[in-house]
C-alpha cells in the first residue's frame, strides 16, 4: 500500500528482520540464508536516511542478543561486509552503528569488547565533514611541512608504501587521470603522498616512481602509524580534503575520488 519509494525502503529496512529467528543457531551454518540476508539488508541502506539506517541496525543487533552465538556471527558478518578493506560494500558510517551495538551488548564480556572499542575509536577519527588531524611530513631533502600549510582548494592525501602493488597501480591511475591532471595544472588540487612506515631506504629507492608534481613525503616520527592518528587499516588509503582541511572523502577508491572530482568540475562549469 506504500507508494512513495523512500517510505517503502524505510518500511522494508525497519521490518526486514521481523520474521527471523535469532535464537535458531542452525542459521549460523547456512550462509546462503544468513549471509545473503545480511548482504541484501546492507544493500537496502543506500535507499534510507542515516538515522533510519542507524536505528534499524542497532535494533537488529539488540534482537540478536537473544543468543550469544548468533550475535557473534552477525557481528562477524558485518565486519566482513562493512569493514574489510576488500569489501565492495565497505561503509564506515554503517559499521560505527554495529560497533556501538557490540559495545552495548550484554551478551559479551569486557574482554570481547576491547577490539570493537578500539575499532570504534579509529572509525571516529577524521570523519567526513570534520577537520582532518594535522601532522608534520618530511621531504627527501629533509625539509618539513604540515598538512594544514598545504594550500589548495582540494588536497588528495595519499598514504602509500613504495613496495605495495596496489599503491603503484593507484599512483598510475592518479597520474594519468585527465580530471586530476587538469585540476593540478590549474592549481586547484594538490596531492600529498605520505609514507607512514620506517624503512626510509626503500622509500628513497622509489622516489623516481612518484610524479614530480606531487608532494612526496614520509613521516619522520612514525606517529601516523604508532599513534594511529589516521585509521590506516590498509595501504593505500586515500582522503580528499577541502581548502580548510575538512574531510570530504575518507578511505575511498580511486574511482570514487575521480567520480567526485568530475561531478564537482561539471557543477562548476
Amino acid at each position: 500500500m506504500i507508494t512513495d519509494p523512500g517510505e517503502r525502503a524505510k518500511y522494508l529496512v525497519e521490518h526486514y528482520w521481523d520474521k527471523f529467528d535469532f535464537s535458531d543457531t542452525t542459521y549460523v551454518h547456512l550462509p546462503e540464508i544468513t549471509e545473503q540476508a545480511v548482504s541484501n539488508y546492507i544493500d537496502l541502506m543506500q535507499y534510507v536516511t542515516p538515522p533510519v539506517a542507524s536505528s534499524s541496525i542497532k535494533s537488529m543487533m539488540h534482537r540478536a542478543t537473544t543468543d550469544s552465538t548468533m550475535f557473534a556471527h552477525m557481528a562477524d558478518l558485518y565486519e566482513k561486509y562493512l569493514y574489510d578493506p576488500n569489501s565492495p560494500m565497505r561503509d564506515e558510517s554503517l559499521y560505527i552503528n554495529v560497533l556501538e551495538a557490540i559495545i552495548a551488548a550484554p551478551v559479551l564480556d569486557d574482554a570481547n569488547k576491547i577490539r570493537p572499542a578500539h575499532l570504534l575509536e579509529l572509525a571516529l577519527k577524521n570523519r567526513v565533514g570534520e577537520p582532518a588531524t594535522d601532522f608534520t611530513y618530511t621531504l627527501a631533502g629533509g625539509q618539513t611541512g604540515t598538512l594544514y600549510n598545504v594550500k589548495a582548494d582540494y588536497l588528495v592525501l595519499f598514504f602509500y608504501n613504495p613496495d605495495c602493488h596496489a599503491c603503484k597501480e593507484i599512483t598510475g591511475q592518479l597520474d594519468s587521470s585527465p580530471i586530476i591532471n587538469s585540476l593540478q595544472t590549474n592549481k586547484i588540487l594538490k596531492i600529498l603522498a605520505v609514507y607512514p612506515d620506517e624503512d626510509l631506504e626503500a622509500w628513497r629507492k622509489h622516489i623516481p616512481d612518484v610524479p614530480s608534481s606531487w608532494i612526496n613525503s614520509y613521516d619522520n616520527t612514525i606517529s601516523l602509524k604508532n599513534d594511529e592518528i589516521y585509521d590506516l587499516k590498509a595501504i593505500p588509503t586515500i582522503y580528499l580534503l577541502d581548502k580548510n582541511k575538512k574531510v570530504i572523502l575518507k578511505d575511498v577508491t580511486f574511482n570514487q575520488l575521480e567520480s567526485f572530482l568530475q561531478m564537482q568540475t561539471n557543477y562548476m562549469q
